[in-house]
């Protein structure tokens, strides 16, 4: 089977983040990872909080902390999070790591040596109130081109331009809001994207044919603006510093690299770290280089991430590892996703506007997120979260058309037949029917998983859950039973059958409650593994005789006061006649 090495952006370390930001990378990237582990591929997960930049300091030190003890704490909140939500990385790491210093400035000198990066002095701003130079983030002011008002000095959060601080209107400083700034002379390292700028448009042609429009479009947009040179280097405290060996001056000024600079690089580091973490118990199985290092013909590489995140992934990362001259593997599959709205406004960490991951959990289970968020993925188009959509879907498909179904049938069988699979008839005309309605809706959720379409994916699995019911409802074992015993033992035998069905091919979605269901049967081996299209079609993997166990509700339905409450805390419609709530 083919190894599959898969990234989520990472996220950033100043805060929690909010269901924009997991549904956007990481939650789909989980989601794959798992349905490409059950089809037998050897596969690596990878992600980490990316902790250095300016937001990080600006962080910790509202919190009162030093920066490397916020962004340790911070970390560690997070992964709580992540876990809770399900997330199964392999590895989830920290961009300030060892292991990201030693590659990021190892980069830096094939880049140097390759004639790719050179110093430079330019202007930059000074701010007279805080003493010191200001790096792009500690810049605030009025994006030029949407007049938005809080845009930062390297990119407009409002309408994703990339911009320069001296392009900001009525600027000012992040860290005291002072405008009495001037701009002065400084030293800064330059990677010279204009040089490679051909060979990374022959790169998007070749790679990114197979892309979704959204992540080949943004990079083509780039490519066709013109790439221009990149400071990537930033006056900071905290970041991956310049190495003295090779820029002894900028070094001893305190150069640290752009956070865009080594936070892609944290893909590699932090895969260094998972090896690392096993060196002595499992070194063999965890070569690092083996994922990342003239492994083109042998691993593929799909990496998940909002679209704002695309430049830097299809563009000054691929510019970065192509400049090395070395063999870094380079992706393969980009997947972009379009926002996550909250009622038609902006999810936003720094206003604090929308459903944070850590509050979502504390009112539901992560099966009912995990669900809905990838049913609803902005994969085409911007998506907007309301809670009486998430509501009418959780109650449709997880409660009604779900849970329902395996209550029902498990609770009716051990009334009428103890607590042993009931043998029945032989399977007739109506699960012959059944079975082949299976086989093509296992296909075609197939289809729509291997090529990451996740919206499709869950319509079919959402599909797959509906033809139980309605061989159910076809069957109405409630009624045989007064008539034929065997008949009735039958139809709960098949239904029994599609319920750990169910339970393998929703566990990329809703691992879990598929847990559950899966345990419900005192099967003798594990049988998570991935169902082939005749087995599934035979709908006879549980024999007659298993004994099982009915589980508890596996998704309760919101009620009306529920709902009431959701609104009452997080902010509904009437609160959001500006695009926020």
């Amino acid at each position: 089977m083919a190894r599959h090495l898969i990234t989520s952006a990472l996220p950033y370390i100043n805060g929690i983040k909010h269901l924009g930001n997991m549904v956007g990378s990481m939650l789909p990237a989980d989601v794959y990872s798992r349905y490409m582990r059950q089809r037998g591929h050897d596969v690596l997960y990878i992600c980490a909080t990316d902790e250095h930049g300016t937001p990080a300091e600006l962080a910790a030190k509202e919190a009162g902390l030093p920066v490397d003890e916020f962004c340790a704490q911070q970390h560690e909140a997070q992964k709580a999070i992540y876990d809770g939500f399900g997330l199964a990385f392999d590895y989830f790491g920290r961009s300030s790591s060892a292991q990201n210093v030693q590659i990021t400035q190892t980069i830096a000198r094939e880049l140097k040596t390759n004639g790719f990066i050179e110093e430079r002095s330019i202007r930059q701003v000074y701010s007279n109130a805080d003493g010191r130079f200001l790096p792009d983030r500690y810049i605030e002011g009025t994006c030029p081109h949407c007049g938005y008002d809080k845009a930062r000095g390297d990119q407009c959060e409002n309408c994703t331009r990339v911009l320069d601080p001296t392009d900001l209107i009525d600027a000012r400083s992040a860290i005291s809001g002072s405008s009495d700034l001037e701009v002065r002379e400084t030293k800064h390292l330059f990677l010279l994207q204009s040089k490679l700028a051909e060979e990374v448009a022959a790169w998007v042609d070749e790679r990114g044919k197979d892309w979704p429009t959204l992540a080949s479009s943004i990079a083509r947009k780039w490519l066709n603006e013109g790439l221009q040179d990149r400071a990537i280097t930033r006056d900071l405290d905290w970041g991956v510093p310049v190495p003295a060996d090779t820029w002894p001056e900028l070094a001893a000024e305190g150069k640290v690299f752009y956070v865009w600079f080594d936070a892609p690089i944290e893909y590699i580091g932090a895969t260094k770290e998972w090896a690392d973490a096993a060196r002595d118990t499992d070194p063999e199985q965890r070569d690092w280089k083996s994922w990342w290092y003239d492994v083109d013909e042998t691993v593929r590489y799909t990496e998940f991430m909002a679209k704002d995140n695309v430049p830097f992934h299809t563009v000054m990362f691929p510019a970065t590892l192509l400049g090395t001259r070395d063999a870094w593997k380079k992706v393969d599959y980009v997947k972009a996703f379009n926002w996550l709205t909250y009622y038609g406004g902006k999810f936003s960490t720094s206003q604090k506007r929308g459903v944070f991951t850590d509050a979502a959990l504390e009112v539901l289970p992560a099966d009912y997120w995990r669900y809905f968020l990838m049913a609803n993925a902005p994969e085409s188009d911007d998506t907007s979260f309301t809670w009486e959509h998430f509501t009418a879907t959780v109650n449709k498909d997880l409660a009604d058309t779900l849970g329902n179904f395996v209550n029902r049938v498990l609770s009716f069988s051990r009334k009428r037949f103890g607590d042993e699979v009931p043998a029945g008839k032989a399977a007739g005309e109506a699960e012959e029917r059944l079975g082949e309605e299976i086989a093509r809706l296992l296909a075609e959720y197939e289809e729509h998983m291997d090529t990451l379409q996740f919206r499709k994916a869950a319509a079919a699995l959402r599909a797959l859950w509906s033809a139980g019911n309605s061989y159910l409802e076809e069957k109405a074992p409630w009624l045989e039973i007064k008539t034929d015993q065997e008949a009735a033992a039958l139809t709960l035998r098949t239904a029994m059958n599609l319920i750990h069905l169910y339970a393998i091919v929703s566990e990329p979605f809703i691992p879990t409650s598929a847990r559950a269901m899966r345990s419900a049967f005192a099967l003798s081996e594990d049988t998570a593994v991935w169902v082939g299209r005749e087995e599934a079609k035979a709908l006879a993997s549980v024999p007659a005789g298993t004994a099982f166990t009915v589980p508890p509700v596996l998704f309760a339905k919101i009620t009306e006061e529920d709902l009431e409450s959701f609104r009452e805390r997080f902010g509904g419609a009437e609160q959001n006649g500006n695009g926020a709530a």
